[in-house]
This record gives C-alpha cells, sequence and structure tokens, in this order.
C-alpha cells in the first residue's frame, strides 16, 4: 500500500471557511476553464456547489477572488482577479513550506505504517 500526507489548511472569517482546500481547487479549476460550470464539472461538483464555494469566499474578502461575465451573445465567463491569483500562490507556498519543514516527521510517522 501507498502512504499519502495531506495538508488541510483552512482560513476562517467569524464561523466561515474563507479560503480553504475546496475553494484553492474551484480557483484553480475555474482559472484553468475560464467557467464556473466547466470547472464544477472538473472537480465532480455541481455547479450550484461551485458556486456557493466561490460566492463565500468572496464575501469573506476585501476584494472578489473571482469575476464572472453573463452569457449572452459573446458568452460569459469567470476569470480569476489578481486577488484570487494571490491567494492559490500563497496558499500553495504555504504547503510547500509546511510539507518541506516536517518532512523528517512525515517520515517518521510514515514508517509506523502498516507495509
Amino acid at each position: 500500500m501507498k502512504s499519502k500526507v495531506q495538508f488541510r489548511l483552512r482560513v476562517y472569517r467569524d464561523d466561515t471557511i474563507a479560503i480553504g482546500p475546496g475553494k484553492i481547487a474551484v480557483l484553480e479549476a475555474v482559472a484553468e476553464t475560464g467557467s464556473i460550470s466547466a470547472a464544477a464539472r472538473l472537480l465532480g461538483m455541481s455547479y450550484r456547489r461551485a458556486w456557493m464555494l466561490i460566492d463565500e469566499m468572496n464575501q469573506s474578502l476585501a476584494s472578489p477572488a473571482v469575476n464572472t461575465a453573463a452569457g449572452g451573445s459573446r458568452g460569459g465567463g469567470t476569470a480569476l482577479t489578481p486577488v484570487g491569483e494571490e491567494i492559490v500562490k500563497h496558499y500553495r507556498a504555504i504547503e510547500n513550506a509546511a510539507r518541506l519543514a516536517a518532512a523528517a516527521d512525515i517520515r517518521a510517522l510514515t514508517r509506523l505504517l502498516a507495509p
């Protein structure tokens, strides 16, 4: 069996998870696809769930992480704002720093797992 270590950082604003792993996944999928519906499909979640994650995050921030453009003759679209790009960058940097800082302890723990 193969082991896996996963960090689950969450940033709260009051009782709301303002930034967390699901919201980061949605931001990355929106950046990749340019659409909330395509991002939701990519992640195997409903459009409603993806929209709720984005809306909850945007409501928690000083300025939005995502901008949307309504459909029409030219089509719609969704893109990360500079704030959204910064959130993803810093979140992934924190994960990487934590992984590096904890590497020896992670190795020690995983050696204790059954083969």
